[in-house]
């Protein structure tokens, strides 16, 4: 990797870490910057998870004030570890062209969740109407499913996460986005762990992008606490219209 290459990977991984604490979705940011730098798709895809789990460290960090009481956390741990595992070993188990069909429609979905999030609501019915054991039920299989999500590709594992936790939990959307942050730094750990044992990773691009991750982590999760509700869930709905369609249209050229 040449000086060229590395200040754009840096300056792309600090993007991802600002953007994955604020929406998620700043794997589309590094994804292609691995790619454009000569990695292979399926090695630029493993490196890339191994490289942002320090951005979800600092999110953690940054956001932990916002925490709910550690005792309705714990439980949720894992669910999420096992449902990231099951991700990772789908993803090396899979094609390639698999997922890069699937995961636009899945990217889109989550963000149409967040978008109607009231309808839906109406529908299911408020997370503080549910019975308690239907609750906490919901909540476990909206964290499974996003941390699969996770441990197979990553991008857009933000508003996959915010969308579906916001329909089960009864919480304010930065506690919510808090809550995000610590499950994408379980599905982080989770990656780093099995594709390191057993994925093709760059270590050198690793190098380059966790720490540029690791800052842009904690600045984005700074700014989380800024901003209105309404300006948060709209700018999370728009970066996560906009991922979902260039996935898709990156997939169907």
């Amino acid at each position: 990797m040449d000086p060229l290459d590395a200040a754009f990977v840096l300056a792309a991984g600090f993007a991802a870490g600002t953007v994955n604490a604020v929406a998620g979705g700043g794997s589309l940011i590094t994804f292609p910057a691995l790619i454009a730098i000569g990695l292979p798709p399926v090695a630029a895809n493993v490196s890339n998870s191994v490289a942002v789990f320090p951005g979800y460290l600092a999110s953690v960090a940054g956001s932990r004030t916002d925490l709910p009481p550690r005792r309705s956390l714990w439980p949720l741990l894992p669910t999420a570890v096992l449902g990231s595992v099951a991700g990772c070993l789908l993803l090396l188990a899979t094609p390639a062209r698999a997922f890069e069909l699937v995961v636009p429609f899945l990217v889109l979905a989550a963000t149409a969740m967040l978008a109607f999030q009231g309808p839906l609501r109406r529908l299911v019915g408020h997370p503080a109407d549910l019975a308690p054991r239907r609750r906490t039920v919901s909540v476990h299989a909206m964290v499974a499913v996003g941390t699969a999500y996770g441990g197979y590709f990553g991008a857009a594992l933000g508003v996959m996460l915010v969308a579906s936790l916001a329909l089960v939990l009864d919480a304010t959307l930065a506690r919510v986005v808090a809550v995000k942050n610590l499950l994408s730094a379980v599905v982080g750990l989770t990656t780093v762990v099995v594709f390191a044992l057993f994925g093709p990773v760059n270590w050198a691009a690793v190098a380059v992008v966790a720490p540029a991750t690791l800052l842009g982590g904690y600045v984005g999760a700074r700014l989380v606490r800024r901003l209105p509700p309404l300006v948060l869930r709209t700018l999370i709905v728009v970066f996560g219209t906009v991922v979902g369609l260039y996935l898709l249209w990156r997939a169907l050229r």
